[in-house]
């Protein structure tokens, strides 16, 4: 079975893979996150909750390279990764007896597929950690390549290549993972191609490394600020391009139920970080902290972001559902166009839903998609009347937020605490296809796993379940590794290249969210591969 990881950014990053393939052929004591695999290039930034992180680790650094060959072995995490694994010449690409490497999975060293295979290459990248999920990146820019993730002893590394090799450089960094799910690793290059790294962070201080190099993962060093204030206590680091191409860094600064949402800008020019705005984004009055989700430019041009708001780490204190858009990321507005005043306090807030504690709704799992006439839809779930979960789009219509139920699920997910939860729910963005229909993938635990909706589109209420579109081979998704309890990762390209008909993903496996505790064992590792998937 495959899982998004419940972060904005990487959950939309799948969706914008979806469709991209499709249309071109047809907190301990802390917050939550979703232990689930990913997906929208548009920018959307996702803030999974937590807190009780992990401080940094030193281990040793350099750069080393691998060999090249077929990928070999019917169990991801047999051994050291040794090259690229050839591509599958079947339309399944991997058997459920052998996987990607397997009998039956992918062979050769780095062949293309043939016509009836959308795999357009598979590239063994290394052995990694898989004792609980924590998200991984990756990043293609022109012809080169980059993968930001845990290796087998933990450590962060990013390994580098160009586009068409089946070798890798890599470069261990100086930081190690514990334990929390939240301490996942985002990555940018900025307009001159400088590396950006930044992860292993979950309210302990800023951990972020940039290369002298353009595109050259070997020069990355550790810097010990940005700013120089409010970095004490980092959590959710995500980078996204803004309105003018600068790189943008938001952050949580400070902790689950007391936090606020910090965004600077990148100079290039000069290798600069500054404020974006000159006070927080909001403020929760050391009563309450928001968890934003974005912010997403949409279609009409506006930056548009969500939240909801927290009052303690626990995760059932989710409340009022909120929104705010802006056209340079500074000047924010509420849905009608009435201006913000930041930072935003829950008292100021345009809210979408005024849904209370204990009603259903938690961080992260609020995503944004747009209708035909370019509006903004806010799908989230929440207890209807009868006390079960559902699915709700909200759009503004006439004036005000308009809320829709799309699901009558008899089921009722009752979440709760701290750490990291394993989301028996998860939920995605509208998407109007070609043909002018509405539709929306979901994934819930108790219903089969990933399921799809299409939706009237004046209504927006559902007229039919349909098969969830997926950018690769549905068997790509059967564990390989002989560990029980593994669940198969993705996380798609935060970039992209020359090749505008291949779309890059990564594909792992690990055991679910411990709520960030330790295992009483620890399992071995598994692979870590890079596979091109080709418009069909």
């Amino acid at each position: 079975m495959m899982r998004f990881y419940c972060r904005a950014r990487s959950f939309d990053l799948i969706a914008a893979a979806v469709a991209s393939l499709a249309a071109g052929a047809c907190s301990g004591s802390g917050d939550d996150t979703g232990s689930s695999v990913t997906g929208s290039a548009t920018g959307a930034t996702g803030m999974a909750a937590g807190t009780g992180g992990n401080s940094a680790a030193s281990s040793g650094g350099g750069a080393t390279t691998s060999g090249s060959g077929a990928a070999t072995g019917s169990s991801a995490g047999a051994g050291p990764a040794s090259g690229a694994g050839g591509n599958a010449a079947s339309a399944g690409g991997a058997s459920s007896s052998g996987g990607a490497s397997g009998g039956g999975g992918a062979t050769g060293s780095g062949g293309t597929g043939g016509a009836s295979t959308p795999i357009a290459e598979v590239v063994d990248v290394a052995d990694v950690w898989s004792g609980h999920p924590v998200e991984f990146a990756l990043l293609t820019r022109g012809d080169r390549q980059f993968v930001a993730y845990y290796d087998d002893e933990r450590r962060m590394a990013v390994a580098a290549r160009s586009l068409g090799e089946t070798t890798w450089t890599f470069q261990v960094l100086p930081t190690t993972l514990g334990w929390d799910s939240h301490n996942y690793v985002a990555m940018a290059a900025d307009e001159l191609g400088f590396l950006h790294v930044s992860g292993n962070m979950h309210n302990v201080p800023l951990i972020y490394f940039k290369s002298t190099v353009a595109l050259d993962a070997a020069s990355l060093q550790q810097v010990s600020s940005m700013v120089g204030t409010n970095e004490s206590s980092v959590t959710y680091p995500e980078f996204f391009a803004g309105p003018t191409g600068s790189l943008i860094f938001g952050y949580r600064d400070g902790g689950s139920g007391n936090g606020n949402q910090i965004f600077n800008v990148y100079a290039a020019g000069s290798g600069t970080w500054s404020r974006l705005l000159d006070t927080p984004f909001t403020d929760g009055e050391t009563q309450r902290n928001a968890y934003p989700v974005g912010p997403v430019q949409g279609p009409d041009g506006y930056w548009h972001l969500v939240w909801v708001w927290r009052d303690t780490p626990d995760a059932s204190t989710n409340n009022n559902l909120s929104y705010a858009r802006s056209q340079n990321l500074v000047d924010w507005e509420t849905a009608a166009g009435a201006p913000l005043t930041l930072p935003i306090t829950l008292a100021e807030s345009d809210v979408v839903d005024p849904v209370q504690n204990d009603g259903g709704m938690i961080n992260n799992n609020t995503k944004f998609g747009f209708d035909a006439e370019n509006r903004p839809v806010i799908v989230y779930h929440k207890y209807d009347s009868s006390g079960n979960t559902q699915l709700y789009n909200a759009r503004f219509e006439s004036g005000e937020w308009v809320a829709h139920q799309a699901t009558n699920w008899d089921y009722r997910w009752d979440f709760g605490g701290g750490g990291t939860l394993v989301f028996e729910i998860e939920v995605e963005g509208i998407e109007v296809q070609s043909d002018g229909s509405v539709t929306q993938r979901y994934y819930h635990a108790q219903y089969g796993g990933w399921g799809a909706l299409r939706l009237d589109p004046v209504t927006l209420a559902a007229i039919e379940t349909i098969d969830p579109p997926l950018p690769y081979p549905a068997a790509l998704d059967m564990p390989e590794s002989t560990t029980a309890g593994m669940v198969t990762r993705w996380q798609a390209d935060t970039g992209a290249g020359p090749d505008p008909s291949v779309s890059y993903m990564l594909r792992w496996e690990t055991l679910e969210s411990n709520r960030d505790e330790p295992r009483d064992t620890t399992p071995p590792p598994t692979r870590l591969r890079l596979y091109g998937f080709r418009a069909r």
